[in-house]
């Protein structure tokens, strides 16, 4: 008891985990700096920070972080033989730490979600205001408005869009799902999670080392005329996809190592299914992206000429596209996955065709990987576009897999038009938009007319934003009993819904309209007739942004002073409802035997009986 005692002791008069790891952080980096600058590579006349120095200088700053928040002692020290000793308090402490309890990870990844969203959400106002007039008023150059595209872009979609369904979500709730009480590997998942806010804020300071100018995508050779702000773009990009690649290992593995005595292929949840095919498609692309970023950054620091005229100027764009429509489905599949999850549940019916919307998961991931080139047609022969379309056509029918199952469960139920229910239905109008536009865009005549214009924009963002933020809306009112214990305001619930349906498709359908009149992206200087369509666009765009605040503020305050739920208020079959909410430290004790499918309504009975049978471990 007195050694108990005094290690509680000693990790109390420690510094906060967080404050530690920005120390760490701060240290790593003028350390490596200096060292870079001034010893190994000095050179007179050269300034303090270099492109060298920065680049190694951030590597180590990230290990600092990731150290000085808890890795150091709950990961690198038991893995060299020492005792742990890092200690976790069971309050709010717990969440600004590092942490090996899948629960507390997969809060710490909605958290950092929620924080990039927010970031990327504020620059895309600060565009729309720019936009609400043809000539620049906000902004004082292009520079600073592409900067800021960039940033909301790339915030977005790798903090957020590949992040929030699968290390959020993901993390909580698979072992929950599939009868487990922890994941195959919580170290390196306690440590995946503090590369999120690090790859953030790389990529949010990144205009302090200079103006970058090709948006999210970062190419080359137009990425070769900006300057040292292009390196944390590549950097910040490669630590965000290295913290999705470590949950695929870990997820995978998981699922394959870690179920339930009875829980065979046949009886896999369907979010299980969509995180294990969305697992597949990361351990398959994001290696190839983050080899692409390498490239990209020794091109920038040594130089190599990759991508100059004497290597292969195409090459970088290619390279990216390979992984770029892959990662629409990585983003979209677990959407995919909600659906079929929330709507048996408040329709009380049997899950229509199970199995289809099993292929049509696996074949939407096998898919993706072959439609890629038509974001290049303007620069292909004829000859090469067919096949591209061919297969992005293709692809619209395993996706088509998804509405069938999920109409066909909604068909003659009795379904419950609850906050959960009614994202669900906003999430599969908005994407049913962005896919029949996509079928368009399939098509190489009307690729070519609308190309780099605001119909694309608003095709992506109808199948991004509205399938997955809407799904991601979804999950958080429907597992949001689980995750806290208590119930959301139905009728608040709801306010919030129709307020961001209605906004959001005031804003983005017009972006149609504006593609069709001639509106180009990337540009914040444009002709005076798209002047009025711009304005009142913005003033949809400001509604959407206060409608998502006041969803955030709806949650957070429900969180604290909701109702206390009922351990399971939607009357759910699956696992993560058997078990108290929000859960104890111990998922199950003990872990459950599954008898049944979870989907049959038909049969009121329990899917499960207790087992006394010890967890399966990987």
């Amino acid at each position: 008891m007195h050694g108990a005692r005094s290690e509680h002791a000693r990790v109390k008069r420690m510094l906060p985990p967080v404050v530690r790891g920005l120390l760490w952080a701060l240290i790593g980096f003028l350390v490596m700096n200096t060292l870079v600058s001034e010893v190994f590579d000095r050179m007179p006349y050269h300034p303090f920070i270099t492109r060298a120095s920065v680049t190694l200088g951030w590597v180590a700053a990230v290990g600092g972080w990731i150290l000085g928040v808890g890795a150091w002692e709950g990961a690198v020290k038991p893995y060299l033989g020492y005792p742990e000793e890092w200690v976790v308090p069971q309050d709010w402490r717990k969440y600004f730490m590092y942490s090996t309890d899948h629960k507390v990870i997969g809060l710490q990844y909605i958290f950092s979600s929620l924080g990039g969203f927010l970031i990327a959400g504020f620059a895309a106002m600060l565009m729309r205001l720019e936009l609400m007039k043809g000539q620049m008023w906000i902004f004082n150059n292009p520079g600073a408005y592409l900067s800021t595209v960039g940033v909301h872009g790339t915030v977005m979609m790798f903090s957020v869009g590949t992040v929030a369904l699968v290390g959020g979500f993901g993390n909580y709730f698979i072992p929950l799902m599939i009868g487990a009480n922890s994941t195959s590997f919580p170290r390196m998942s306690g440590v995946s999670q503090w590369l999120v806010p690090a790859g953030i804020a790389t990529v949010v300071i990144s205009p302090v080392l200079g103006q970058w100018t090709t948006g999210w995508r970062g190419y080359e050779p137009l990425a070769g005329q900006d300057p040292a702000g292009i390196l944390f773009y590549y950097l910040g990009v490669f630590a965000l996809t290295t913290s999705s690649l470590l949950v695929a290992i870990n997820l995978t593995a998981t699922i394959l190592f870690k179920r339930a005595p009875g829980l065979t292929w046949n009886r896999i949840p369907m979010y299980a299914w969509g995180i294990l095919a969305v697992s597949l498609l990361n351990l398959i692309w994001l290696p190839e992206i983050q080899m692409t970023f390498v490239m990209a950054l020794l091109n920038a620091v040594i130089p190599l000429p990759y991508f100059a005229q004497i290597g292969s100027p195409l090459t970088y764009m290619e390279m990216f596209w390979l992984f770029g429509h892959p990662e629409v489905y990585i983003i979209v599949v677990p959407a995919f996955a909600l659906w079929q999850e929330i709507l048996p549940v408040m329709g009380q019916k049997s899950l229509f065709a199970r199995q289809w919307g099993i292929i049509g998961l696996v074949f939407v991931m096998i898919l993706s990987g072959l439609v890629w080139a038509h974001h290049m047609f303007t620069n292909m022969r004829n000859s090469q576009m067919l096949p591209f379309s061919f297969f992005t056509e293709m692809i619209s029918i395993p996706t088509g897999f998804a509405y069938l199952v999920s109409l066909g469960t909604m068909w003659r139920a009795n379904l419950k038009l609850n906050t959960p229910t009614l994202y669900t239905l906003m999430s599969m109008f908005n994407f049913l938009i962005g896919g029949v536009t996509g079928v368009l865009l399939a098509d190489p005549v009307v690729n070519l007319q609308v190309h780099d214009s605001f119909f694309v924009v608003a095709h992506f963002h109808y199948t991004v934003i509205g399938a997955m933020v809407f799904s991601w809306f979804a999950a958080f009112f429907y597992w949001f009993p689980k995750l806290s214990g208590r119930m959301y305001n139905e009728f608040w619930g709801k306010v919030g819904a129709i307020w961001v349906f209605i906004a959001f498709n005031m804003t983005f359908g017009q972006f149609f309209f504006l593609g069709l009149h001639g509106m180009n992206r990337w540009v914040p200087v444009y002709p005076s007739y798209l002047e009025p369509m711009n304005f009142e666009v913005s003033l949809f765009a400001f509604l959407l942004g206060l409608g998502f605040v006041f969803n955030f503020l709806h949650i957070a305050w429900m969180w604290n002073k909701g109702p206390v739920a009922k351990d399971n208020p939607w009357q759910a079959k699956t696992l993560e409802w058997q078990t108290a909410s929000p859960p104890g430290e111990q998922n199950f004790d003990p872990i459950p035997k599954v008898i049944s499918g979870f989907y049959d309504y038909r049969d009121q009975r329990l899917p499960i009986r207790n087992s006394p049978q010890k967890e399966p471990t990987s």
